[in-house]
């Protein structure tokens, strides 16, 4: 193995580890082999697959001149690697082996340099918001072991904010890079629909599923999108390159001046913890004076829930994927999954298409009204939960009393931004204790700010503005990380 000087992995950004590569500071190789060190003495349970000599090669003939030349680099287990377990996190397809790579993997790799360093953990099928599976177990959330890092992108959140590795890939159809990064203290941006392709191969589904990372910064989040966005065939949906994100960070604040904004606590009908909510309105006060936007507070910003919906249409590709496995796989499934699976396998009639497709009309006439440019708003700000990171086995939490939030709230304050295909960003915006448990300690709570459709630079401007005023810690302190 390499020696290295310094034996931890980086725990800045992944911009700052760049150009330590490029000083010479420290070299690919040496990051790699903190970072196989690393994983070997984690106990977070983030990581479902190595292959630790294509890697190594890799690393050692890194270009370090590209965008994220030597940056060992998680990809979410959901997001397919050629030759890689490609098993939707599900028993039933643990024999699964990719046979394509990702359009944003292969950027990452082609035009960025990064290193494909592991596969990362995440929940089955992508279905909930904590990461817990019957292939690979429970993912802990590294500021508190016991805590689940959310999901579906929980993995990648983890090594993230674990200091595992500098940056990893996430996927959003329904809050699964906004949820974990509000849970681990992390930057994640779901783009505008199409923003970044989604193919080769994807079956397009219910039109919400968004792709992305998991980040410590802003300007990390940036440089992502400026490397992998743009348009692809396979993809039909996807948008035409975009650039500049990265160099635009911090020129954009003049514009923001007299922006409208909404502050919204029950976004998508949900009920967020009021102790939480404290908070989370202070900070939102806080970027508001920071930024000069303007609050509106008589704009009615209710949205229809369509969670049922959403759920009955994309549970057709699970059952799918389960092809002739179901039902007799039911007992291999999570709990979630099963229950999903069966309440709402032969529920997708011409009716309920045509229900779905109406309530779906109804979302984009209130999302529309929210955000018209003349009588709306040009942001909305909410939370990116509804409370703190619950227990890593779960339950989802089903009663509202502390600061537990129901499960019905799960997914609520994410929902409408994959719904009408919005940019939203969650941002750390300050640690709140869980009282409910003596064990506890202070967990990350994010904020999230939706925007208008194509308005991800002025989301990114904000974002920066709160790590400016009030940076956040990059990483969670590796003693929390620790079972006790």
């Amino acid at each position: 193995m390499t020696s290295i000087s310094n034996p931890a992995t980086w725990s800045g950004d992944a911009v700052s580890l760049v150009e330590a590569f490029r000083s010479g500071e420290r070299s690919p190789a040496e990051e790699l082999a903190a970072t196989h060190a690393a994983i070997d003495a984690s106990t977070l349970n983030a990581i479902s697959f190595e292959d630790r000599e294509q890697a190594i090669a890799a690393a050692k003939s890194a270009d370090v001149s590209l965008p994220f030349g030597g940056v060992p680099l998680g990809i979410k287990e959901l997001t397919p690697v050629e030759g890689w377990p490609d098993t939707e996190a599900s028993v039933p397809l643990r024999h699964g082996i990719a046979d394509v790579t990702a359009t944003m993997v292969e950027r990452l790799v082609a035009r960025g340099g990064g290193v494909l360093a592991a596969q990362t953990t995440a929940s089955e099928f992508g279905g909930v918001n904590l990461t817990r599976t019957e292939l690979h177990g429970a993912t802990h959330n590294p500021w508190l072991h016991g805590r689940t890092p959310g999901g579906s992108s929980g993995g990648s959140a983890a090594v993230v904010a674990g200091q595992i590795l500098p940056l990893a890939t996430g996927g959003d159809g329904g809050g699964s890079i906004r949820i974990p990064a509000g849970f681990c203290g992390l930057v994640g941006l779901k783009g505008t629909y199409g923003r970044i392709p989604l193919g080769p191969k994807h079956q397009l589904g219910n039109h919400t599923v968004s792709t992305g990372c998991l980040t410590r910064s802003v300007r990390d989040t940036a440089r992502w999108f400026d490397l992998t966005n743009g348009h692809h065939p396979t993809d039909p949906h996807s948008l035409p390159e975009t650039a500049g994100w990265e160099d635009g960070l911090g020129t954009l604040g003049e514009p923001l001046r007299g922006m409208r904004v909404a502050v919204v606590s029950d976004w998508g009908g949900a009920t967020v913890s009021p102790l939480m909510w404290e908070l989370l309105d202070e900070a939102a006060h806080h970027l508001i004076a920071e930024t000069g936007l303007v609050r509106v507070d008589d704009l009615d910003t209710t949205v229809p829930r369509m969670g049922a919906a959403w759920s009955i249409s994309g549970m057709l590709a699970v059952r799918a994927a389960l092809g002739e496995h179901w039902p007799a796989c039911a007992d291999d499934l999570t709990p979630e999954m099963r229950f999903a699976m069966e309440t709402t396998t032969g529920h997708y009639s011409e009716e309920a298409r045509a229900r779905i497709e109406r309530r779906r009309m109804e979302v984009n006439e209130a999302m529309a009204r929210i955000f018209d440019p003349i009588a709306g708003v040009d942001f909305v700000v909410t939370a990116a939960n509804p409370d703190v990171a619950f227990d890593a086995e779960g339950p989802l939490p089903s009663a509202f009393g502390g600061v537990k939030a129901g499960a019905a709230n799960n997914g609520r304050l994410t929902f409408p931004a994959n719904l009408h295909g919005n940019p939203a960003i969650s941002v750390p915006a300050g640690m709140l204790e869980d009282d409910s448990d003596h064990n506890s300690a202070p967990l990350p709570i994010g904020l999230q700010i939706v925007g208008r459709h194509f308005s991800e630079p002025l989301l990114l401007e904000l974002a920066l503005a709160m790590e400016r005023s009030r940076p956040w810690p990059l990483i969670a302190p590796p003693r929390a990380a620790t079972p006790e």
